[in-house]
């Protein structure tokens, strides 16, 4: 065989041969650094600290081989003692050599290795450190180990719980004192003092040395958010030295205040939690101080627990808030598909919020007018059998139940956009919206709101009876198209409704004028549709 020829051959081998994709490489995680209370000798019993290693896949898909990760302890002899955490979630054997954890397969996403508790041997010194590093292995994978560093001793903020009331009305002020130690074997230097409050709780005084920010989520509206105080507080804050902050800080409930929370921390500077970048400082001339107080003024124990350097209190405002189901009046004739706005606004003048349980605030029950179908549901609704049970069609149902998100902020709409066929005109027909606290009947009225009476409001369709109109489609809202979501953006809305039979009337060509609020019927094409006179500057 020829050169040539044989590199011909040579060249077709190579481009036979099936190209291998890279083995995927996966991310090991730890704290950077944990510290240890110190060892107390005979006098008790060494205190835990749990740290957690975990995986992180963020490859396309999951890793179905085998692997094995490892722990090596030698270098925590003489340091701190380890123990497996309880409910391990891995395969994992300790020996005074090493901990081994072992996995048949890694999901997308994040997993747990391993938890382990630490304490300081007896015998340790405060100040004494050692790496712990946590390594994997597995076929045809890569692994980027962790290390946390393990360190006995440190610095232990301790935060002093403020005597605050918990009942209270809009308008009320409380001062907020905060108290705080250094319990620890080492100083800090330079303390943060975090401050957040819900919708409902202002905090009055702006100092210059604080950065001020509001917390929305992307495409939320403000009554969503938390608002953050950050305080940076320099100087040397000593081991075993107590410190009160020297400065006002009013808390005052709003005229809209309901269920509200506030949680404030101190945090070692640079440990504190990522500001908003929308945060603003204020330049008024004002700095929050701090002074150290007498040492009998701790009242709380040593302790190298992260969790009490947070305090956190929930409020209950003496406050309402009423819901209001909007009447829908639509009109078109056989055949056609018209859209109506279902939804219901808060009157105020209280904001509601679930925010420990996440929970929706409301539901808004939707029933729809016999000789109609939905041809179109919006997000956030799902269809439901005339009793209120389950069904699997969400199309076509004759009844529909909305939620709303864990936030109802005061004076704000929610607006649920449908669109109805109307297939044929049904005699005395009826439909109705109401809103109110979700039950497996559909809904009931709210404790916190005082009328129950514009809780439910009827839908009114009128048709005309003898085949499609060329008009346009109704609807019930002049607004750009609405979500589920909601925001407080004021749009006009219908606030009354036709009474006609409470369904999907017949009319004649002769009909009148009827006034819906801001909406008025007239006649066009052989049929009816809805005229909107928008009024500008309203809030509903």
């Amino acid at each position: 065989m020829s050169l040539l020829a044989a590199c011909g051959v040579a060249a077709l081998g190579l481009a036979a041969t099936p190209a291998h994709a890279a083995d995927p490489v996966f991310t090991l995680a730890g704290p950077a650094e944990i510290g240890l209370r110190p060892h107390p000798g005979q006098s008790g019993t060494p205190q835990k600290t749990s740290v957690e290693f975990r995986l992180v896949n963020d490859t396309a898909s999951a890793f179905d081989r085998r692997s094995t990760f490892t722990i090596d302890l030698s270098g925590l002899k003489g340091i701190a003692d380890v123990a497996l955490a309880k409910q391990q979630g891995s395969d994992c054997t300790l020996t005074e050599a090493a901990v081994t954890c072992k996995r048949p397969a890694l999901w997308k996403g994040e997993t747990g290795i391993v938890d382990l508790d630490l304490s300081a041997a007896p015998g340790s010194k405060a100040g004494a450190t050692a790496d712990l590093t946590v390594t994997g292995k597995a076929e045809g994978a890569t692994f980027k180990a962790a290390t946390t560093k393990v360190r006995v001793g440190g610095p232990d903020l301790v935060l002093e719980r403020a005597a605050l009331k918990e009942e209270q009305k809009p308008g009320d002020k409380q001062n907020l004192s905060i108290v705080f130690a250094n319990e620890g074997t080492e100083p800090v230097q330079g303390v943060v003092l975090e401050m957040r409050t819900t919708h409902g709780i202002d905090l009055l005084e702006q100092y210059d040395n604080c950065s001020y920010s509001e917390d929305t989520g992307e495409g939320q509206p403000l009554n969503t958010a938390w608002s953050t105080v950050q305080c940076l507080l320099e100087g040397e804050y000593k081991p075993g030295s107590v410190y009160g902050v020297d400065g006002s800080l009013t808390l005052k409930a709003a005229p809209h205040a309901f269920a509200d929370t506030l949680t404030y921390a101190v945090y070692a500077d640079g440990h504190q939690p990522k500001a908003a970048k929308t945060s603003r400082k204020p330049t008024g001339g004002k700095k929050l101080a701090v002074r150290e107080r007498a040492a009998e003024a701790s009242a709380q124990s040593a302790d190298l627990d992260p969790w009490n350097n947070l305090q956190e209190f929930d409020f209950r405002t003496k406050n309402s808030a009423d819901l209001v189901a909007w009447p829908v009046a639509l009109a078109g004739g056989t055949g056609e598909t018209v859209r109506a706005d279902f939804g219901f606004r808060n009157n105020g003048p209280a904001w509601v919020a679930e925010l420990r349980s996440g929970k929706s605030v409301a539901r808004t029950d939707i029933v729809i007018p016999a000789g109609t179908k939905v041809t179109k549901v919006p997000a956030g609704c799902h269809g439901v059998n005339a009793d209120g049970t389950a069904r699997e069609q969400t199309l076509g149902a004759p009844r529909y139940f909305c939620s709303t998100g864990h936030v109802v902020g005061e004076r704000e709409k929610f607006s649920y956009p449908f669109e109805l066929k109307i297939e044929q005109v049904v005699a005395n027909a009826a439909g109705s919206v109401s809103v109110g606290q979700g039950t497996p009947e559909g809904t009931k009225g709210q404790p916190w709101d005082p009328n129950h009476a514009n809780d439910k409001t009827p839908v009114v369709i009128s048709a005309k009876d003898g085949g499609a109109s060329p008009s346009p489609t109704a609807t019930t809202s002049p607004s750009p198209t609405a979500t589920a979501t909601t925001s407080a953006t004021p749009t006009a809305t219908a606030t009354s409704g036709a009474t006609a039979n409470g369904g999907l009337a017949a009319t004649g060509s002769s009909a009148g004028m009827l006034a819906l609020g801001g909406a008025v019927l007239v006649a066009a094409g052989g049929g009816l549709v809805l005229a909107f006179r928008r009024r500008t500057g309203a809030h509903v």
